[in-house]
């Protein structure tokens, strides 16, 4: 084969340091269309992005030429940095360290895109904290609670 084909998506969950409230209503779009072309600038797409105060979700159709852990680093770097210049009540924001990351088969897209969406819906009866524990048993993650909240 002379070329190479690759769909690659990603379910990237992250939070805020310490899940502070500080992914305010006022610079929610803006931080996921800021996310939105950094992933464009590494090759990739954003295909859905959505969460709460305290955290993202992102689909993500992952460039074949970048390492995930590079993305990563990236999307939190500049975000960061960017969401400082947004006012006094941001210049403390921080991510945590650290994210999941989750493999999607074609056929899941569009209900994770619809999940995604849904996030404020879903966080009035469950915490991201619960949120994300069943995420980590859906896809047998194996993790050391020692680190999980750190």
């Amino acid at each position: 084969m002379s070329q190479t084909l690759v769909n690659l998506m990603v379910h990237v969950v992250f939070s805020t340091k310490n899940r502070q409230p500080m992914i305010t209503p006022e610079v929610e779009p803006e931080l996921y269309a800021y996310l939105g072309g950094t992933a464009k600038n590494l090759d990739s797409r954003c295909l859905a992005a959505g969460g709460t105060e305290n955290h993202l979700h992102i689909l993500i159709s992952q460039s074949k030429k970048v390492v995930l852990c590079h993305l990563m680093e990236e999307l939190k770097k500049s975000s960061s940095k960017w969401i400082k210049t947004k006012g006094s009540a941001f210049q403390t924001f921080s991510w945590q360290d650290g994210y999941g990351a989750f493999t999607v088969g074609e056929s899941q897209v569009e209900a994770l895109k619809l999940y995604i969406a849904r996030q404020k819906e879903r966080h009035t009866k469950q915490t991201f904290e619960e949120e994300f524990m069943l995420l980590l048993k859906k896809y047998h993650v194996q993790y050391d609670d020692r680190y999980l909240w750190s």
